[in-house]
């Protein structure tokens, strides 16, 4: 047994900033405090990609432990409440065709499945009842109202409904700069990176800034964007195309000013389009809206007279952006001492809005088992790698699950979507036995899972999917009923007590949320 001493990890350099290089300096900062030297370093006049970016409800927590407050973050990244998404047009493409995926789980779940009592021929909404989210669940019903997630007596974090964020992200790097500069005592470095230096095994040495000259750590975060400067350039891990699944590979995005007291919607909208789909994000001083596409379905102008019509006579005043995405991800997300966070270990399209969850999961991960010494990394390492991959290939089977189960074949983008051929095998399986029993639980038992059963059956059902009901799948059938009714009165009252997202977000101006 050798008697040299492990060497030991006492210091990160995390490679880039925006949303993913700090969030995950400051969930690191947080966590080890001045056991563990932060470094983060960045060309801040490259630049990041924001566009304006939907949150899941984790990033309540993750904003929590790096330890800022909720009314400071909305203000600073002029935040609105997300409640879900609004599916329109997906199924049919007629103008009365949507569905929604809300944030709070059907009543009673998971002890109670509601979905085999819905399906029935008393509730479907085939049969002239509800459509399976407003039968279920009241948040629906919220945003359809214009209705807000919590009330300013609400503390930090806390609300009524299951809510996340709509945020300008540029504004959430700045926050998150100034925060973990300022109270976590991250050490910033604005530079170029003009190359790495390597150990004798293979490791990186250092990363090489044109002012600075050598900056040396144990562990070395790369967040430099989709060039992934450190683990696919450096350690040449190669990049796994996932477009014969998922077809878009182009964005058109618009900032659209709105007036001050203009409703703004607490829930992403996404309208389908012939050769992809529209996103349509509500802030307090604007709407962020793209259009994400298939080029191989369609060119640029084709998508841009799309993007046109569904702005209106405002969009002759905007100038897109255009924004190349490549469907993907690394290999290998962790190796030697390398590990990748956000758009440098992959990219999805925006639906679902996967990007900054996958930054934060990841970012924790980091941050809670970061290794204690060299040699544990690897095994840290196979952990992470395991454990993500299986993230990123569930993700891609319930983004395909949308397209997969449209009825519209007015393009070749949407018949496309349907052949089995672009289907991963498991999904088609999946989709078979739903045909029998509906989504639960069992179905998706890993403590990786990124959407629970609930989410499966909002989708499956607001598309038009039917699961057989069988007889012994209905042997609760009074506590189904009083959970629909349960859903029904609450969305009486909250009807009655609930802020508009607009009328709370102004007071949010003026007063703060109690703190925790």
């Amino acid at each position: 047994m050798s008697g040299t001493s492990p060497r030991a990890i006492r210091s990160v350099c995390i490679v880039g900033g925006g949303s993913a290089g700090w969030l995950t300096a400051g969930l690191i900062a947080a966590r080890h405090g001045r056991d563990l030297a932060v470094t983060l370093v960045e060309s801040v006049s490259r630049g990041t990609i924001g566009v304006g970016e939907g949150t899941w409800p984790t990033m309540r927590n993750t904003l929590r432990k790096i330890g800022l407050a909720e009314t400071d973050f909305m203000r600073a990244c002029h935040a609105s409440f997300k409640q879900g998404a609004k599916f329109a047009r997906w199924r049919t493409g007629a103008a009365d065709d949507f569905y929604y995926h809300p944030l709070v789980l059907p009543e009673g779940f998971p002890d109670l499945d509601l979905a085999p009592y819905w399906n029935s021929a008393e509730q479907g909404s085939g049969n002239g009842g509800p459509s399976f989210s407003d039968a279920v669940c009241f948040q629906e019903y919220l945003c359809e109202q214009g209705l807000a997630p919590k009330l300013m007596t609400s503390p930090d974090y806390a609300g009524i409904a299951n809510y996340a964020y709509h945020l300008d992200a540029v504004k959430l790097g700045e926050l998150l700069a100034a925060h973990c500069t300022g109270k976590l005592g991250v050490n910033h470095i604005d530079d170029e990176i003009v190359g790495v230096s390597r150990r004798d095994d293979g490791d990186i040495a250092a990363v090489i800034g044109r002012d600075s000259g050598a900056i040396a750590a144990d562990l070395f975060v790369d967040c430099t964007g989709f060039s992934s400067r450190l683990l696919g350039e450096a350690l040449d891990v190669p990049f796994i195309d996932r477009s014969d699944v998922l077809f878009i590979d182009r964005a058109l995005a618009v900032q659209l000013p709105v007036e001050e007291d203009s409703p703004i919607a607490s829930h992403t909208i996404s309208t389908a389009q012939k050769h992809g789909w529209i996103w349509d994000i509500g802030l307090p001083t604007r709407r962020g809206i793209g259009y994400v596409y298939s080029s191989r379905h369609a060119g640029a102008d084709r998508a841009e007279e799309e993007l046109a019509a569904y702005v209106g006579p405002g969009f002759a005043k905007l100038n897109p952006r255009e924004i190349p995405i490549r469907s993907g991800h690394r290999a290998q997300f962790w190796k030697n001492n390398v590990v990748a966070v956000g758009l440098a270990a992959g990219f999805l399209e925006p639906l679902e809005a996967s990007a900054l969850v996958l930054i934060e999961l990841s970012a924790d991960y980091i941050a809670t088992s970061m290794p204690a010494t060299r040699q544990a990394m690897d095994f840290v390492a196979r952990r992470f790698n395991s454990m993500t991959r299986y993230r990123w290939d569930r993700i891609i089977e319930f983004l395909k699950l949308h397209y997969v189960l449209s009825e519209r074949s007015d393009t070749a983008f949407w018949r496309d979507n349907r052949d089995p051929a672009t289907i991963p095998q498991d999904l088609q399986d999946q989709l078979e036995l739903w045909r029998d029993t509906p989504p639960g639980e069992h179905d998706f038992a890993s403590a990786h899972e990124m959407f629970p059963a609930a989410s499966y059956q909002y989708v499956l059902y607001g598309m038009g999917f039917r699961t057989r009901p069988r007889a012994g799948q209905l042997a609760q059938r009074d506590m189904a009923d009083d959970a629909f009714a349960r859903t029904a009165a609450m969305k009486r009252k909250l009807g009655q007590m609930m802020p508009t997202n607009r009328a709370l977000l102004d007071k949010l101006a003026q007063h703060r949320f109690p703190p925790l």
